[in-house]
Parts: C-alpha cells; structure tokens; sequence
C-alpha cells in the first residue's frame, strides 16, 4: 500500500489553548488514545513516519513508530501555526486581553494572524512544500505523518478539496486520521 496517512498528535495538558508551537509532552488521556489509535490500524503498515518536531507529535510518533517498526523523521515543516502573543492562551483569556483585535481576528479569520504570529499564507506555503514532497516519496511507500489539526485541515482543503467545515469535524478529535493518495493529481497538487 502507498500514500500518506495523516494522523493528529494525541491530547496535552494544554487541550483547549492556543497551543502552536508551544511544546507539551502528551499526557496520560493522550497516552491511552495513541494505544487505541494503534489498535485501529493493526491492518495498516508504514514504511516511514514523518513528525512534526514538538514533542506533543514526536510522543505520538514514538509510540507509533514501536508499534509499526518504522523510522520517524522529524521536520519543523509539520508543526502548526505559530500563534505568536497567543501562545498557551485560551480563547477567553485572549477576548480579555485585548477584546478589540480578537473581535478583529474572528472577523477577518483566517486572514489577520495572532498579534506576531505567523500568517495564514507563510502558514500554508510551508506546509504544502513540504505535504507536496511527502506525496512524492508515498508514491512507492506508506508513510503515517505525525501532525497538527490546523496542518491537517490545510491538506483536507487544500490537497484533497474538503470545505472548512468538512476538514474541521475531521479534525477536532486528538488522534484523528484520514488517507491522502500517494498521486500527486494534476490541478490538486500542493504547489
């Protein structure tokens, strides 16, 4: 079997905060989806997984990776979007602070990043690069990618033509899948 399985890392003490590139381990509840995960795919097999480098994706590979046997290459590539002053917040921590721009941000979302976050287009640009490489490699091999909900919901749209609403209810559970054929399909490639 070919083609990338996209996996979300499983859950961390900041569940429900602006997480981005902030980096908590897993946590037990996250420890115990990953087993469950794995037992779902006992038909699966990967000759490669790819990571996000925070430690929150690179635990859930880990664990994957002795499950399966497989190597695990890490990339910054793969990390979700940098939500700058946001990091570590939860969304009525951040109405607090500055209730202004956060009214500011839901109006023109996904367009106006968090205050020195990353924006929307760098944030996309960088993980089709390196989604459009990985679909090159899975061409001839299985590879699980190890990641975050909001990389995930840019291939779902992106790569594979989901709405916003399809790639979010797809994503929002921890430990969440979905297959990504290992062609790269004229028209729909991550250029």
């Amino acid at each position: 079997m070919t083609g990338l399985l996209f996996i979300r890392h499983a859950e961390t003490d900041m569940a429900g905060a602006f997480c981005g590139h902030s980096d908590p381990p897993i946590n037990t509840a996250g420890q115990r989806q990953v087993v469950h995960m794995i037992s779902t795919l006992t038909s699966d097999s990967f000759d490669e997984i790819y990571s996000s480098d925070l430690r929150r994706a690179v635990d859930t590979a880990t664990l994957l990776s002795h499950a399966f046997a497989a190597s695990i290459t890490t990339t910054s590539s793969l990390r979700e979007i940098h939500f700058g002053d946001w990091e570590g917040l939860t969304w009525t921590e951040i109405e607090n602070r500055d209730p202004d721009y956060a009214r500011q941000w839901i109006e023109a979302f996904p367009n106006l990043p968090a205050p020195n976050g990353e924006s929307i287009i760098a944030f996309k640009d960088r993980v089709l690069r390196q989604v459009n490489r990985l679909l090159s490699l899975a061409e001839s091999k299985r590879i699980a990618v190890i990641t975050h909900g909001g990389v995930m919901r840019v291939v779902l749209c992106s790569v594979l033509g989901h709405t916003d609403q399809q790639a979010w209810e797809v994503t929002k559970p921890y430990c969440s899948s979905f297959d990504c054929p290992g062609l790269i399909i004229p028209g729909r490639s991550c250029q």
